[in-house]
């Protein structure tokens, strides 16, 4: 009895103190997602970009000394856990349906559209980290992708900035794809099968992608969910990729990222255990909830004026990876989708 009272004691104390440090900091966080989400829902906007907005437009807040702990925190480890749990929406034998040409297809316009956002950083004399992120954010999932990468590149005094920039640009350019693609697809006549193809393995966010497959037909919309899901599958190999190419030389013994074991294990476990469907819904609320806090957070630690005065070579940038997936998936649909 009395060891297991002197064993709880310093545990109850080491988690008390924790709370303590971090709980100013994370609830800041959470209300401005919280606020960022009721707009979202009344105005249409993405959550993610109100998070960012309110978040940068009252990082004054993050000079508060007690503050910092937790927003830290929320930006580094509430974010990994968030795409960790990413993993949760992923079905692999969804991948069957498609056929391996598509997929095929798919696979190769990421790889490239992310090799694209390397090479145009190496050849504007720009940040090789800002390739991956910008190519992996357009490439992948937006957002989303970003937070994941940023995760796993290498500190450096620009990497919030960069960070921020992508997030900010990204989600604008698909939420303009959202709206656009699905007039694109009909004035060239595509079919259903085609549209839902196009618009999924280019359009950034997953949200914007569904918002718009289903503005067309549900067949749209459901092809257009499960395309986007092979994109999103290909993100923890990517990341894991850039984690092993940035290690420290001095390590004998490189681990993988926890929350990329938390990726593929859910996507695993989801796909050979038939979970409920409540289950699966409440994990990715969770993981969307935890993502926008994240933002949040992040945005708070930034400075906004920093961000602005980004040289408009970065911005290029992200839209020419935009406009190259884009050709890549029409000359795709039109070739081969027949």
């Amino acid at each position: 009895m009395d060891s297991n009272t002197t064993t709880i004691g310093p545990l109850t104390k080491r988690l008390h103190a924790f709370v303590q440090k971090h709980w100013r900091g994370f609830s800041v966080a959470a209300v401005i997602a919280a606020a960022a989400t009721f707009l979202s829902e009344h105005y249409g906007a993405p959550t993610m970009l109100f998070a960012l907005l309110i978040g940068l437009s009252l990082s004054f807040l993050s000079e508060q000394t007690t503050l910092q702990p937790g927003l830290k925190l929320t930006a580094k480890s509430v974010l990994r856990l968030g795409v960790g749990l990413l993993g949760i929406q992923l079905v692999f034998e969804d991948v069957q349906t498609l056929g391996t040409v598509s997929v095929g297809a798919i696979v190769a316009l990421v790889v490239l559209t992310m090799g694209l956002g390397i090479v145009l950083s190496f050849a504007t004399s720009r940040r090789f980290a800002y390739g991956i992120l910008s190519g992996g954010a357009v490439a992948v999932c937006g957002a989303s992708a970003a937070l994941a990468f940023s995760a796993v590149l290498p500190s450096h005094p620009k990497r919030e900035d960069d960070t921020i920039l992508v997030v900010i640009s990204v989600t604008v350019l698909s939420t303009v794809a959202m709206v656009l693609y699905p007039v694109l697809a009909k004035a060239l006549g595509l079919s259903d099968l085609q549209t839902g193809f196009l618009i999924g393995a280019t359009i950034h966010d997953v949200a914007q992608v569904v918002g718009a497959g289903y503005s067309v037909s549900d067949e749209a919309g459901l092809l257009a969910a499960l395309v986007k899901m092979i994109r999103v599958a290909c993100l923890p190999l990517l990341v894991m990729g850039v984690h092993f190419a940035f290690r420290s030389e001095g390590k004998s013994k490189v681990a993988v990222p926890w929350f990329l074991w938390l990726f593929v294990g859910l996507a695993i476990l989801r796909s050979v255990v038939p979970l409920p469907d409540d289950l699966v819904s409440l994990i990715a609320e969770a993981s969307r909830w935890m993502l926008v806090i994240a933002i949040a957070a992040l945005g708070l630690q930034t400075n906004l004026k920093a961000v602005l005065k980004v040289h408009p070579t970065l911005l290029i940038i992200l839209v020419i990876e935009t406009v190259f997936i884009l050709t890549g998936a029409m000359l795709f649909t039109q070739f081969y989708l027949q």
